[in-house]
């Protein structure tokens, strides 16, 4: 079974171009398909096989990310002239090749010179060895395993900082603030096999044709098991009306109508929308007043904050006539199995953390909380999402996701045997605002591109060229790594998550850690692991 894209050609382009793109190592990439668990979404699947169904596992995202396992080093003779490969696009940059050794970038410089690691760690070092307070380090989620942030975020408090971000948590921080302040932890209550026990699903802000292609198979079986499918976007996603699956021929060949219903709500009104819904299950009394009573707190001031918004305010606020909002909150009312979903179209908003609150609190409302085929599913995008928080690689956050508290200080300053800082460090907008400040003078980046990260890439810019040394741990080059340091831009080559010595872990979206295996085979000769 293939999961691919929403385009009729579907998975034979893609497999082709696969094919051709690691012509010079289809060994490798066999058996990194076969034996590796993938480094694209956060299902987590190991090999060619999942937990949720039966049958071959395979998508576009890990097809299209294969090739950075398997490409040799670039060309040297490239990194002599910067400008050119300013011109370049992301893509373009990650096709060139691994980085092969560690490169140094002096100010001024339009070129990167090739460095001996001994050189390379001892500039880091001295970077490193200055006022903790103007150090920063972030993380990238795609393809990081737990041990790489575990070993990150204690290296950075062992210097006596917690400036340390992942850009996981600007994802999914909403998502986590909500669902610990309303449920105690920060994750999905149900699994992937609950959609087969599921009478209805709620999509809010996900695109999860392209971002998470396998679900679309899951969710295909699940309708022919009665599933009814609501996408609530602003953007009306053609494929979430439409999707082909390759396995089943009738879809191959036709289609799959997946939504049977998609909400064009307003950009920024899902709150309302979510409130407006709970609003009408209020007043037609489709609720499950056992489980309110027995398993939540708070309702009666809930109720009561509902009752003072009037229905035009929220029609207005959702951009949706009373008529769409009572269809949507008939079907939830006649529901007695519901999953709310969400991702970054909820999160991403001002009031992203009140609008998480708010979903869960509609499935609150009906019991759909810890019954199968119900729940609340904060689904993640890249491999390494949900690990970031639960290793303490967050500036607020210890293992576990423990706060800073003094008695949270005093259990790891006993563990590890060094003292720890007992303030937040500064989240990655903060560590920008430090350096456009001049109060920054080493910023490491392990994987990540800023300029994906933020929306004003010329601030971006300007605040990484303040910064005097800039550490860039990667395997490929990337936009942010060729913009000029105050006097030191340093490029460390690093392993995949397949060369890594022993393995490593991973934690799916569904909470299983799971163990990533190394792959042998080649590898580029001077990278190193995080």
């Amino acid at each position: 079974m293939f999961y691919g894209l929403r385009r009729r050609i579907g998975p034979h382009k893609e497999i082709l171009r696969a094919l051709w793109q690691n012509r010079d190592s289809l060994p490798r990439a066999w058996r990194i398909l076969n034996e590796g668990v993938c480094d694209g979404c956060a299902l987590g699947t190991r090999g060619l096989k999942d937990w949720t169904i039966d049958g071959v596992h395979l998508c576009w995202i890990r097809l299209n990310l294969l090739r950075l396992n398997t490409m040799g080093p670039l060309d040297p003779a490239r990194l002599e002239d910067i400008s050119a490969l300013q011109t370049l696009s992301e893509k373009e940059l990650r096709g060139l090749g691994r980085l092969h050794r560690p490169l140094l970038r002096r100010a001024g410089e339009n070129r990167f010179r090739e460095l001996e690691w001994d050189e390379a760690l001892a500039l880091a070092g001295a970077g490193l060895s200055g006022d903790p307070e103007r150090l920063a380090f972030y993380v990238v989620s795609r393809g990081t395993l737990n041990e790489t942030y575990y070993a990150c975020q204690k290296a950075v408090r062992a210097l006596g900082s917690n400036a340390i971000d992942n850009s996981a948590r600007i994802c999914h921080a909403p998502s986590t603030v909500a669902l610990k302040e309303s449920l105690g932890f920060g994750a999905t209550t149900c699994s992937y096999k609950d959609l087969f026990d599921c009478g209805l699903l709620l999509l809010f802000g996900s695109d999860v044709a392209n971002n998470q292609p396998v679900m679309m198979k899951y969710i295909h079986l699940a309708r022919k098991r009665g599933l009814k499918v609501v996408v609530i976007n602003p953007y009306h996603e053609p494929g979430m009306d439409r999707y082909w699956v390759p396995s089943n021929l009738d879809s191959a060949l036709l289609g799959t109508r997946v939504a049977d219903m998609q909400v064009p709500v307003r950009v920024g009104g899902d709150l309302a929308l979510a409130n407006a819904l709970l609003k009408y299950l209020i007043e037609k009394d489709a609720l499950d007043h056992a489980f309110i009573r027995e398993h939540t707190n708070g309702w009666p001031e809930l109720q009561q904050d509902l009752a003072a918004q009037g229905w035009d305010e929220l029609c207005a606020s959702a951009g949706l006539p009373r008529e769409t909002i009572e269809q949507l909150g008939a079907m939830l009312a006649a529901s007695r199995s519901t999953i709310v979903v969400w991702s970054m179209g909820i999160t991403m908003h001002e009031r992203g953390t009140d609008t998480v609150q708010a979903l869960v609190n509609l499935a609150l409302a009906g019991g759909h909380i810890g019954r199968p085929g119900c729940g609340v599913m904060p689904i993640r995008g890249h491999s390494g999402v949900q690990g970031g928080a639960e290793m303490g690689c967050a500036p607020n956050l210890l293992p576990g996701g423990l706060p800073l508290s003094t008695d949270n200080l005093a259990r790891f300053e006993a563990e590890w045997g060094f003292p720890l800082p007992g303030h937040a460090g500064p989240f990655a907008a903060e560590m920008l605002e430090r350096a456009e400040a001049g109060q920054l003078d080493t910023l490491w980046c392990v994987g990540s591109n800023l300029f994906a990260v933020f929306p004003d890439p010329r601030r971006v810019r300007a605040a990484l060229e303040t910064i005097p040394l800039r550490v860039h741990h990667d395997i490929v080059l990337n936009p942010q790594a060729l913009v000029p340091a105050r006097e030191h831009v340093l490029l460390l080559p690093a392993t995949t998550r397949y060369e890594l010595e022993g393995g490593g872990t991973e934690t799916t979206t569904e909470r299983r850690v799971i163990f990533n295996a190394p792959i042998p085979g080649s590898r580029v000769p001077h990278a190193r692991d995080e």
